[in-house]
């Protein structure tokens, strides 16, 4: 039998989907299956849908073991880690995320294809630093911050690899707003519930709308961007 990374709870038409591996919550294959398969059910039986990290720990990003042990493992992890992005950006329901703790990485693209995105204040760390580990910020990647993170600060973002505060990624637009970490399910769960009330077929249309041009480029870009994909510490 398989571990359990990812929980899944129905609460007033609310889907609660939770990572804890009880470690970082890295992506790795059964994190991002079991991620992938709790937004499946989600879209069947749920109006929106809360993701949450356990606390003090939000998402680490892609697994280092993996991305560490050769390019085909590492763009496996990768392709499959893109393909629930997509999912994630393009789901039907309106997806909050709650960022629990630290956000690296992949944990912070996490943030990116997520509707709304609220955080916890305190001693956290978010950002993609992949440019400072050695690697190119994938396509994925590149058009998110260009979707949503402020153009004044991309650069930043991208090319100087900052890792900050709570209050840096909301400035920057990681997040849309922070509370206290006692605040963050009932806020989370307050904003779903908002963004559930509107009909089903108009959001998803709306949203459909406005990112599946972005949707199309990194789905055509992702075979040629993989050719300059780097693993984690190349120099």
């Amino acid at each position: 039998m398989s571990d359990s990374y990812v929980g899944y709870e129905l609460i007033d038409e609310i889907a609660h989907i939770q990572m804890d591996d009880g470690k970082a919550n890295a992506l790795g294959p059964q994190m991002i299956e079991q991620l992938s398969g709790a937004f499946d059910r989600a879209e069947t039986e749920a109006e929106a849908v809360v993701l949450v990290g356990r606390p003090g720990r939000f998402c680490a990003g892609f697994d280092l073991k993996i991305m560490t042990s050769g390019p085909d493992n590492a763009i496996r992890l990768f392709t499959a880690g893109a393909e629930m992005f997509l999912k994630i950006y393009e789901h039907p329901l309106p997806v909050v995320a709650a960022c629990s703790g630290h956000a690296m990485a992949g944990g912070a693209l996490l943030l990116l294809v997520s509707d709304e995105r609220i955080g916890v204040e305190g001693e956290f760390k978010l950002g993609l630093n992949e440019v400072a580990i050695g690697m190119v910020l994938p396509v994925l990647g590149r058009e998110l911050v260009k979707s949503r993170i402020d153009p004044r600060r991309q650069a930043e973002v991208i090319l100087g690899a900052r890792v900050d505060s709570p209050e840096w990624a909301r400035d920057v637009g990681f997040l849309d707003r922070l509370c206290a970490p006692d605040a963050l399910l009932r806020e989370a769960r307050e904003a779903a519930g908002r963004l559930g009330a509107h009909p089903r077929v108009s959001y998803a249309g709306s949203k459909r709308a406005m990112r599946e041009d972005l949707v199309r480029y990194v789905r055509d870009a992702m075979p040629a961007d993989l050719e300059r994909f780097t693993l984690p510490n190349a120099r």
